[in-house]
C-alpha cells in the first residue's frame, strides 16, 4: 500500500478534517497545488477557493476555506483557513451577496490604491462564485 499524506484542515472554531489521504488540491495565493506523500516542505497563504482532499480508494472530498495558510511539512499539511466549511455548507447566495458589497465598495473607492485594492477583491470574488456554481451544480445551496 503507498503512504498517504497526513491532512488536517483547522478553523478558527474546529477541526474540520484529519485523515490520510492520497492526495490534497489546495487554494494557494499563486494558484492551486497538490501535495502528496514526501512533498517538499513550504508554507504559503491561501486564497478563497475550495481543497479537494482524495482518499487512498480515489474517492474525493471538497471543503470551502477562505483565509490563513497551507503548511506542508514532513509530518503532512495543515490548513489553518480563517474560515472552512463542507461544500455542503458553502452558500453561493451569500456569495453573491459579498459580490454586490464588494462592487460597491470599488465604486466608493476615491484613490486608485482603494480602486486597486476593491478590484481584487471583485476579482477574487467572482473567481470564487465561477468555481463554487461548478462544483456546488450538483450539491446545490
Amino acid at each position: 500500500m503507498a503512504e498517504g499524506i497526513k491532512v488536517e484542515i483547522v478553523s478558527p472554531e474546529r477541526l474540520v478534517y484529519s485523515e490520510v489521504v492520497h492526495a490534497v488540491t489546495v487554494p494557494g495565493v499563486e494558484g492551486y497545488f497538490t501535495a502528496m506523500h514526501d512533498h517538499a516542505p513550504f508554507m504559503t497563504p491561501l486564497r478563497p477557493g475550495f481543497v479537494t482532499v482524495t482518499s487512498e480508494s480515489g474517492q474525493s472530498e471538497t471543503y470551502y476555506v477562505r483565509g490563513g495558510f497551507a503548511d506542508v511539512s514532513p509530518e503532512g499539511l495543515t490548513v489553518l483557513a480563517e474560515e472552512a466549511s463542507g461544500l455542503a455548507d458553502f452558500s453561493q447566495a451569500e456569495l453573491e451577496a459579498e459580490i454586490k458589497a464588494a462592487q460597491e465598495e470599488l465604486e466608493r473607492a476615491a484613490s486608485m490604491e482603494e480602486k486597486n485594492y476593491a478590484q481584487e477583491i471583485v476579482s477574487a470574488l467572482l473567481n470564487l462564485a465561477i468555481e463554487g456554481g461548478q462544483l456546488n451544480g450538483v450539491h446545490g445551496n
